[in-house]
């Protein structure tokens, strides 16, 4: 299954790296070097495997293979880049899971209906899901706050603390 992992915000110096804003999970796991992106580019798909990974500040910081300036970069700055995705090869812990898994769940707050998790920010202490309903919500994935998911039938059951909704 192809997946959209995340968006090229920008260059990084002049040695053709690039600024990634993820929008995928186990982000360590997904860019490691090696690991190949696709970038549709005029009308074709761009295969690129990663030279290196490291992180600064907010965002991603890839360098491809066979890409070694910022003028081989530049052209891919404001695009989506796309990855295979084979989930099998990792292991969740009890209360994780794929955003591909929670993106596309109807939310409840008890009986009544939220709205649809449309996407999903790290925060750094915890993830927060963006609900679309009758106006947009930002749901904390936190204990207090998610108290059920059935990944099977896309349902979320939360309840709201004072303020969220």
């Amino acid at each position: 299954m192809e997946m959209n992992v995340g968006k090229i915000v920008n260059t990084h110096g002049v040695k053709g790296e690039v600024k990634i804003l993820t929008a995928s999970d186990f982000a360590a796991e997904r860019f490691k070097p090696g690991k190949v992106l696709m970038i549709p580019f005029k009308n074709e798909r761009v295969t690129l495997t990663i030279k290196s990974y490291r992180t600064h500040k907010n965002f991603h910081m890839l360098a491809f293979e066979g890409l070694n300036n910022i003028n081989d970069v530049e052209k891919y700055k404001g695009l989506d880049v796309y990855q295979e995705i084979e989930n099998e090869d990792i292991i969740l812990d009890e209360n994780e899971y794929f955003y591909s898994d929670i993106i596309g769940c109807t939310v409840f707050d008890g009986e009544r209906e939220i709205g649809i998790v449309n996407d999903i920010f790290e925060t750094g202490a915890n993830d927060v899901w963006v609900v679309q309903g009758d106006k947009e919500y930002l749901i904390p994935y936190i204990e207090d706050v998610v108290k059920s998911i059935d990944i099977d039938n896309k349902k979320i059951i939360i309840e709201a603390i004072e303020g969220l909704l």
